[in-house]
């Protein structure tokens, strides 16, 4: 299956799209104004440390304090591999990368926060999840630093393999070779794509990684607090350094400049890829080009609409993401059990597709279409764990349930798109609904009679928007008729289009 790197480099905005077989599978964007700190190490200042929360507020510059749990500032970080069982189930953004369901069991009770931190404490730290929401950063004080083919851990001296490689002697040779070549007290991990890789890029990566380790110490050592000492990346190296593999046939960029910084990153750290990578110089826009721009624009809807008919609609809570399944215009052949399985079954692979095309993080919960026979709810549950294969965030999902409800959680450091190209609608401030006009008139008619004793002109003009106005002199007359009767006055009924939907008023008229 063909693989592509698409990038769209402007002045104010980046976008890297990964297109496998000629369909958006991953869109990463950044902006100036942004805020993908991801990666980011700072020096920051506790400002307040919780213990009933065993976590601590910390000052790392931006507009929101970051958040520093105590899992992420063990200094005993032996007994946290042990704990977690590292060295089985490495990842290639190393441990300073944690899930809140990666926390280890009792750990609570083994470490205090209190006991690690206090207030004014300058300390340096990682940005392990970007701002998200009203949700301040995440940080750890377990650095790692991701290279081309590994992720140097300065605070442990533990040496993993990513788990995406399994052949067992291939990782057997990475471990000897980190071991031998390493220098004291220095972790590592070995990458996806260092499988295969000789020891001296290896070593030459790693001495390159431990300067940067150095470097950012001596920072450090001299800085203010708060402030930035290294900045990761950004998007189009990071795109290179991650996603560019041999499984990547094609790089295709439309910036001259982000092209020649390409060029230059690949002769430091994969010279044979240079070949894969094209300046576009058409007219015509690179996003256009690939016809992506619909499938972004698709990826930003709420109903998304399967070829059979079905459709899934995606719900963005505060606490979670809710996806529903429906047969839609789908009747299928036969019988009902056997259209709802092919509706189930065809969700399960858009769900997979939009989960990762769109960066949906934290607990989901997806709610298929209701199955009698247990051999098909086991059906669907393993075909959507088979399709999160594909997914390089990590997932965990939990067997279906008798409602026919799949909860699952998959890895979060950043918004997902929908948050990052778009914002609350002004006009029902993100509520999603909008009191309906009959509502309208019925409030505006409790109002009146609520305000009655205080009305002492001789006739009352009620400012609406023009369609709640048109309820008003036509089936909702009555609302009128009747306050008139009440009033004992006189309302005239004036559309103003520039009034919200919901919005009204009155003023009263006296007599000269």
């Amino acid at each position: 299956m063909p693989k592509e790197l698409i990038i769209n480099a402007t002045d104010h905005e980046t976008r890297v799209a990964l297109v496998e077989n000629g369909t958006l599978q991953e869109l990463f964007v950044e902006r100036p104004t942004g805020c993908d700190i991801a990666g980011d190490i700072y020096k920051g200042r506790v400002l307040r440390v919780l213990p009933g929360m065993q976590a601590a507020f910390v000052d790392i510059g931006l507009d929101q304090a970051a958040f520093l749990y105590v899992a992420d500032v063990l200094n005993n970080y032996h007994e946290f591999e042990q704990l977690m069982h590292a060295s089985e189930e490495d990842d290639e953004d190393g441990p300073g990368q944690l899930d809140e369901n990666d926390r280890p069991p009792n750990l609570d009770q083994s470490f205090q926060i209190e006991e690690l931190l206090h207030e004014g404490q300058e300390i340096m730290a990682q940005a392990s999840k970007a701002p998200i929401g009203n949700k301040g950063a995440r940080i750890t004080s377990r650095i790692s630093l991701p290279g081309r083919f590994l992720v140097l851990m300065p605070t442990t001296s533990h040496i993993g393999v990513s788990r995406r490689i399994e052949d067992e002697n291939e990782r057997r040779r990475l471990k000897e070779t980190l071991a031998a070549i390493r220098p004291d007290n220095y972790g590592f991990i070995a990458r996806t794509v260092s499988e295969g890789i000789g020891t001296e890029k290896l070593a030459n990566e790693m001495e390159f990684l431990v300067s940067l380790w150095e470097e950012i110490q001596k920072k450090n050592a001299t800085a203010p607090v708060p402030s930035l000492l290294h900045k990761e990346l950004n998007v189009t190296l990071r795109a290179v350094r991650d996603l560019f593999t041999q499984e990547v046939d094609h790089l295709v960029i439309d910036s001259k400049e982000g092209y020649e910084e390409i060029l230059q990153f690949l002769d430091t750290f994969m010279p044979r890829l240079k070949d894969a990578v094209e300046l576009y110089e058409d007219p015509d826009p690179i996003f256009d080009a690939y016809n992506l721009e619909s499938e972004i624009s698709r990826a930003l809807k709420k109903k998304v609409w399967l070829k059979s008919g079905g459709y899934i609609v995606i719900e963005h809570t505060e606490a979670l993401v809710a996806i529903d399944v429906n047969t839609g215009r789908f009747v299928g052949k036969h019988n009902l059990e056997e259209t709802i399985l092919k509706t189930n079954l065809e969700a399960v692979k858009e769900i997979a597709y939009q989960i990762r095309l769109r960066d949906i993080g934290g607990l989901i919960i997806i709610d298929f279409i209701d199955m009698e026979k247990r051999s098909n709810r086991e059906r669907v549950f393993n075909a959507l764990k088979e399709a999160l294969k594909k997914d390089r965030s990590k997932t965990n999902v939990l067997p279906m349930s008798e409602l026919g409800l799949i909860e699952m959680t998959r890895k979060r450091t950043r918004e997902t798109l929908n948050r990052m190209l778009c914002e609350p609608c002004f006009y029902c401030e993100g509520e999603g609904y909008l009191q309906s006009k009959r509502t309208i008139c019925y409030n505006i008619y409790r109002e009146m009679r609520r305000e009655a004793g205080e009305m002492m002109g001789h006739s009352i003009t009620l400012k609406v928007h023009p369609e709640t106005a048109e309820l008003l002199l036509g089936e909702e007359r009555g609302v009128i008729e009747s306050l008139e009767g009440w009033l004992k006055k006189e309302i005239n009924i004036r559309p103003d289009p520039h009034f919200h939907l919901e919005q009204w008023e009155w003023y009263e008229r006296y007599k000269k």
